[in-house]
């Protein structure tokens, strides 16, 4: 009886701790009557109250004055005692008066006898997200507003036959037709009579539905009979399961005013780039963390075998080659996420030769056989001061746009030069410089796309080919850098992109010289207790296994709950922990490890490359996916200074 006494009691201990342990829900439980029994952190984070202050209070105190006169509480427990179970969303107010929106659940609790003993209450915050729905809503009745009113196009709907769904005031001004003497009709009635027999107004649909989008020009006929001159635009609208639900089409009466319609379109596509680059941006953040996972776990178990593997010649090589590819993926992986995260500038010193001689299979791949890529660099080059991977980056977009403009081949050439300019050679500043070139033997621009070549959104290479953004971000790296981006171009003559960057220093950098950053002995972090969390088990197998191979004593645990367990029954000399996990992510786990074990270091994973502010930049930190060089250099360098 001893011993299940106390194994019961270890039971409600641990029950306890998780519920303390919660701060993302209110969990507590009200006696019979709706009287408060029980109050833990969440819910005093949520409400404001400390448990002293509530504890056999009623829970209709956190009811809005019109919610009690309704009798709303009252309403939850009735309808949880009768039904099983309460669910709801609706304000509740906190200690200092402010409201905040929450989603309810309301659970009966019964005796063995079916005695009513109370409730078990669990409340979410969900302002943000409340407030995110109405900014929507009210987002979408300006929208409506917003094409109800316009008055200089028509804006209207057709079902996939045609007809007309819903008119707006536009439309009634150009058209001259009523809501009620329109919709419903077919909207080949604004055609011509030899438009109509010609087939002109099916015609329109069905280019619309296999090519994404019509557009044309035309003449068309008011409710009075007279004739405008019209610029249409059709597009079909599919579900998300892709059915056709219909078709948008604007109409602009360009009789008087082209130039207004040359406007509308250039917005109308700025705002199509705009969209599109931030469903891009929201991708590659969504997908960031489990691709690096993945090629941590690649990455790790091939030189873990690689290390283990004798050295055989039929294995050996296909081993380095598989680590290579990895290691592609890992420089494809920042490549690709450099836009997304739209951080300052990380400047070193580089050199540009060795970058672009390192590039150089980078960018073989990416612009095909078809293209020749030629270097021609001076002996010495200074260094210039600036972020390598943006400038990667950059001289990655302009040989993409060298290729596009290149359809039969040819040749790029990259080349730099030093240039010394005084106060009157432009609009850079005086001083000296390194101009970065990049030739190619393309069709050329004219002026002016020449002079449009670096907006935002611009492009020549249709919708779907281009974002409009390359030469725009090359341009804003350039000035960011201190320098500038020149473009010289004629049709059908090549195009030069000069990339100016200022000097960083007086040092010469020797093209031929390998510049090796100083990597400080490895201290294998022998005898070490270290407690690796990760809720992917691939991830947590490698960097086990990486850790053993260091001679560490390896605790896992797959979450921050199972790993504060080990905590409170191992000795352990350091943590580390994944960031992105549920329930409790890698910087929670610190805080709680810091406020109970303030002298245990931790050293926080992440496969994101997000800025952190608070005490948790100042946390270690170690990238993914990294090999066991670079974890025995964080370990050994945290250790070191504890």
């Amino acid at each position: 009886m001893r011993d299940e006494a106390s194994s019961l009691m270890s039971s409600e201990e641990r029950y306890r701790l998780l519920i303390d342990a919660v701060t993302d829900y209110a969990i507590y439980m009200l006696d019979a009557d709706g009287n408060i029994a029980s109050w833990n952190p969440g819910a005093q984070r949520f409400k404001g109250y400390e448990e002293a202050e509530v504890l056999g209070h009623h829970f209709s105190q956190f009811y809005t004055e019109s919610d009690r006169a309704n009798g709303l509480p009252e309403y939850a427990l009735n309808r949880a005692t009768t039904e099983g179970r309460f669910e709801g969303e609706g304000w509740r107010i906190r200690k200092d008066g402010t409201r905040f929106w929450c989603h309810v659940v309301i659970d009966p609790i019964w005796s063995p006898t079916r005695r009513l003993l109370g409730f078990a209450k669990i409340t979410r915050d969900l302002t943000d997200r409340k407030l995110a729905e109405e900014a929507l809503k009210q987002s979408e009745q300006q929208f409506r507003l917003l094409v109800q009113s316009v008055t200089d196009y028509a804006i209207y709907m057709l079902d996939p036959a045609g007809v007309i769904t819903n008119w707006n005031q536009g439309a009634q001004r150009i058209k001259g037709y009523l809501p009620n003497e329109i919709i419903g009709r077919h909207y080949s009635v604004f055609f011509t009579d030899e438009d109509r027999q010609n087939g002109v107004p099916q015609r329109g649909l069905d280019t619309a539905l296999r090519q994404g989008r019509f557009e044309n020009q035309g003449w068309r006929l008011r409710r009075d009979g007279s004739r405008f001159w019209a610029n249409v635009v059709v597009e079909p609208i599919r579900s998300e399961t892709g059915t056709l639900i219909g078709y948008a089409k604007i109409t602009r009466d360009i009789t008087e005013s082209v130039e207004a319609q040359r406007e509308l379109e250039a917005a109308r596509e700025a705002l199509f780039q705009s969209q599109k680059m931030e469903s891009l941006g929201r991708l590659t953040g969504g997908i960031a963390h489990d691709f690096n996972n993945l090629l941590m776990a690649v990455l790790g178990g091939l030189e873990i075998v690689r290390r283990r593997t004798k050295d055989d010649p039929n294995i050996v090589p296909l081993l380095d080659n598989a680590i290579q590819g990895a290691k592609r993926g890992v420089s494809l992986s920042q490549r690709m996420l450099a836009f997304a995260r739209r951080q300052e500038l990380d400047r070193e010193l580089v050199d540009l030769t060795g970058l672009v001689r390192g590039m150089a299979d980078l960018l073989r791949q990416s612009i095909g056989p078809r293209i020749q890529i030629v270097t021609r660099f001076p002996h010495s080059l200074r260094s210039v001061l600036v972020d390598a991977n943006q400038i990667e980056l950059a001289l990655l977009n302009l040989a993409v746009n060298a290729r596009d403009a290149m359809p039969d081949g040819g040749t790029v050439t990259i080349s730099a030069r030093e240039h010394k300019l005084g106060l009157r050679d432009g609009p850079l500043a005086a001083g000296e410089y390194v101009c970065l070139i990049l030739e190619d033997e393309g069709i050329g621009m004219d002026e002016v796309t020449l002079e449009r070549a670096t907006e935002p959104f611009f492009t020549t290479k249709g919708i779907g080919k281009g974002t409009g953004l390359g030469l725009s971000m090359v341009h804003g790296l350039a000035a960011q850098s201190g320098g500038q981006l020149l473009l010289k171009s004629e049709k059908g003559r090549g195009t030069t992109a000069e990339l100016w960057l200022p000097v960083a220093a007086d040092d010469i950098i020797s093209p031929t010289e390998a510049i090796q950053p100083p990597h400080p002995d490895l201290q294998h972090p022998e005898a070490l207790n270290v407690l690796a969390v990760d809720d992917d088990p691939l991830v947590l197998m490698t960097t086990g296994a990486m850790l053993d191979e260091l001679g560490c004593h390896v605790f896992e645990a797959e979450s921050a709950k199972q790993a504060l367990e080990i905590l409170t029954r191992d000795t352990i000399d350091l943590v580390l922990t994944d960031q992105a996990m549920p329930q409790m992510s890698g910087i929670e786990l610190a805080e709680v490890i810091r406020s109970r074990y303030p002298t245990l270091p931790v050293i926080l994973v992440t496969g994101y490359s997000e800025k952190m502010n608070g005490p948790a930049d100042e946390l270690p930190k170690l990238s993914k996916p990294f090999n066991q060089k670079s974890l025995a250099q964080a370990i050994a360098s945290v250790m070191n200074h504890c």
